[in-house]
C-alpha cells in the first residue's frame, strides 16, 4: 500500500441503493484494512437510508450488507437529501456516483467542477457522446475519474488476465463468459425501463469490458438477443471476431463468446462463470462452486488460491491508492468506457439487424 496522505481521503456516496451500499461496505472494509479513507457524507432521497438503514436495497451478490445493522454511524456521517448538497460539502474529496444510469454523466461533471475525484458506476452512459462529455470534463479538471468496472479487480478474473498476458499456460485459444440473473428487484423498477439500457448495458457490460481488456477491440461482433417489453435487450449472446494477431504480433483466440441476461424467473441464483482454454491448461471459474476457480491439466482439476476480496473492494482500494499517491492512471479509464460503449452499441445493432456488425460502422 502506498504512503498515506496527510489526512484520510474523505468520501461521499451519492445514491444508497444496492451499489451505494456496496461502495459503503467496501470503503469501510478498506479503512479497516489500513487504507487512508473515511466515509464523510452520503446522499439519498430516503431519510432512513441517510440514517444508515440500508437493509432494503436488494442485490444479487453477497457484499456483507448485514440485515438490521447500520451501514454507518449517522452521528459521524453527514446525510444529504440532494446531490448538490453533498457536492457543496468542502470536506468531501472523492465521490462515488451510484445513482441511476441516466444521471451518471451530469453528476460526475458537477462533482469535477466542485474539485472532487470521481468513481462512477457502470455503465457510465448508454451513448458514446455522453461518455465523451465526461471524458472531456475529466481531462480539463485533472482529477481521477474511474468507471467502476469491478470485474477487472475480482481476483479470480485478474488471475485470468495475468495468464493471458504472461503466457504461462500457453496462448489463450478460447474464452467463454456467462452472467445470468433474475430481473433486478431493487431501484424502484428503474431496471425495467429503457433508461437502464437493459441487461446489455447493466449486466453484460462486465464481460464486454473484460473481453476488450484482455484482447482489445474485436474486428466485428455477431449477436443474438431477446428484447424485453421496454425495447432494451434483456438477454444477449455475442461472438467476438478478432484478427489473427494483435498489433504486437500476439496470437488472439478464434473463439470468444459472452452470454448475459436477467430474464430468469425469480428464485434463479445469480450465475457468473468463465471457461478459458489455453494451449496447456483450462481455467474454469464458477461463482457458485467452492472452490470457484480450478486449473485443469494433466488429467487433474486443482483449485487456484487468490486473494479473498471482492472486485468492489479491489476497485475502491485502487482508487484510494491512486489519490493518496497523487497518480492519475486508473486501471479502468474513460477512454475504455467510450470504447466499451461503442462495442455494446455494435452488439445492440447486431441483434436488431440479425447480421454481424463491424466496429467501424456508424451506429449513433
Amino acid at each position: 500500500m502506498n504512503q498515506s496522505p496527510s489526512h484520510p481521503i474523505r468520501v461521499g456516496v451519492i445514491g444508497l441503493g444496492f451499489m451505494g451500499a456496496t461502495h459503503i461496505a467496501a470503503y469501510t472494509a478498506a479503512a479497516g484494512a489500513g487504507f487512508a479513507c473515511v466515509l464523510t457524507a452520503v446522499c439519498d432521497r430516503k431519510e432512513s437510508r441517510r440514517k444508515g438503514q440500508l437493509w432494503d436495497v436488494g442485490g444479487n451478490i453477497d457484499t456483507d450488507i448485514s440485515a438490521r445493522k447500520l451501514a454507518f454511524d449517522p452521528q459521524r456521517v453527514r446525510g444529504y437529501e440532494t446531490p448538490q448538497q453533498l457536492l457543496d460539502d468542502p470536506d468531501v474529496d472523492l465521490v462515488s456516483i451510484c445513482t441511476r444510469t441516466d444521471s451518471h454523466v451530469d453528476l460526475s461533471i458537477e462533482a469535477l467542477r466542485r474539485g472532487k475525484h470521481v468513481l462512477v458506476e457502470k455503465p457510465v452512459a448508454l451513448s458514446v457522446g455522453d461518455v465523451e462529455r465526461l471524458r472531456v470534463a475529466a481531462r480539463a479538471a485533472g482529477k481521477v475519474v474511474m468507471p467502476a468496472m469491478c470485474i477487472r479487480f475480482w481476483p479470480h478474473w485478474a488471475y485470468l488476465k495475468q495468464r493471458i498476458d504472461d503466457g504461462d499456460l500457453g496462448a489463450c485459444v478460447s474464452a467463454t463468459f456467462t452472467r445470468l440473473a433474475a430481473a433486478p428487484n431493487w431501484s424502484g423498477g428503474f431496471y425495467k425501463t429503457a433508461h437502464s439500457g437493459g441487461a446489455l448495458f447493466d449486466l453484460h457490460v462486465h464481460d464486454a469490458d473484460f473481453v476488450r481488456y484482455c484482447f482489445g477491440d474485436p474486428a466485428s461482433v455477431s449477436s443474438i438477443g431477446r428484447v424485453g417489453h421496454t425495447g432494451a435487450i434483456d438477454h444477449i449472446t455475442t461472438a467476438y471476431h478478432f484478427r489473427t494477431r494483435d498489433m504486437r504480433g500476439k496470437s488472439l483466440p478464434t473463439h470468444v463468446v459472452a452470454e448475459g441476461g436477467w430474464d430468469q424467473h425469480a428464485g434463479f441464483a445469480f450465475r457468473m462463470r468463465y471457461v478459458a482454454v489455453f494451449e496447456n491448461a483450462t481455467l474454469d471459474y464458477d461463482l457458485t462452486r467452492d472452490p470457484p476457480l480450478l486449473i485443469c491439466r494433466n488429467g487433474k482439476a486443482e483449485p487456484v488460491e487468490v486473494e479473498k476480496i471482492s472486485g468492489y473492494d479491489g476497485e475502491i482500494r485502487h482508487m484510494i491508492e491512486l489519490i493518496a499517491a497523487g497518480r492519475n492512471d486508473p486501471l479502468a479509464t474513460l477512454d475504455e468506457a467510450v470504447a466499451v460503449t461503442r462495442l455494446l452499441n455494435a452488439e445492440r445493432r447486431s441483434v436488431e439487424t440479425r447480421r454481424p456488425v463491424t466496429l467501424g460502422e456508424k451506429l449513433e
